[in-house]
């Protein structure tokens, strides 16, 4: 029955994309040196958000996710970022394929507000893997699941995914808004002959409070 182990390489950004994708490389190998015919392979990936530090700034902006610095240690919890499925095809010894994550930039969900919040550094994320092998057995076909023990670590930078965001949507953001807001913005541009949305926004808020000198 085979064995494997999973491991991911690296983290690239899928070229052309309709929406923002990244590419995980992952890694398998087969360990006791079966023949394998296929793998119906799923993962599962988590963010792993106690095993990074966090700026003054990054804090600020995580302060509606996890509350104030002096809650982590009761707040800062494993968060399920995503599933992805794919299937790997037949390989002897080691094999590669890639795992493709659809991203989102959308504010309303978690996953979105802390990959948003931060500036620099990795993102620990753990890939639990599971499914079924294909292999052969004395010339039949026979199936076994993947240990659920199978999982990988890999550090995402924070410049990949900045970079991801930067190339579908430039200096932007999305926020989901009630319908009514928007029509209240919207009146709002209109009132005082603002060219864009952000304008319209932006005048609506308080000036930002002026550093203090260092």
């Amino acid at each position: 029955m085979p064995d494997l182990d999973f491991s991911v390489d690296r983290a690239e950004i899928v070229e052309p994309a309709m929406t923002p994708t990244l590419a995980f490389r992952l890694a398998i190998v087969e360990r006791l040196h079966e023949a394998v015919d296929a793998v119906a392979l799923q993962c599962q990936i988590q963010i792993e958000v106690a095993r990074r530090p966090y700026t003054p700034r990054e804090s600020e902006a995580l302060l509606d996710l996890f509350g104030p610095p002096a809650r982590y240690g009761r707040t800062l919890k494993t968060m399920l970022w995503t599933r992805v499925t794919t299937m790997v095809p037949g390989f002897e010894g080691q094999t590669s394929v890639e795992l493709q994550v659809p991203c989102t930039f959308d504010l309303s969900v978690a996953a979105g507000r802390y990959f948003f919040a931060l500036d620099n550094g990795s993102v620990p994320l753990t890939f639990q893997f599971s499914g079924t092998v294909f292999y052969r057995d004395e010339g039949a076909l026979s199936v076994s699941p993947i240990s659920w023990t199978k999982e990988t670590r890999f550090p995402l930078p924070v410049a990949t995914w900045r970079q991801l965001m930067d190339t579908h949507y430039h200096d932007s953001a999305w926020l989901c808004l009630r319908r009514d807001l928007i029509d209240r913005i919207a009146r709002h541009k209109a009132n005082l002959g603002l060219p864009t949305f952000d304008d319209a926004v932006a005048a609506m808020l308080p000036p930002l409070p002026e550093a203090a000198p260092s």
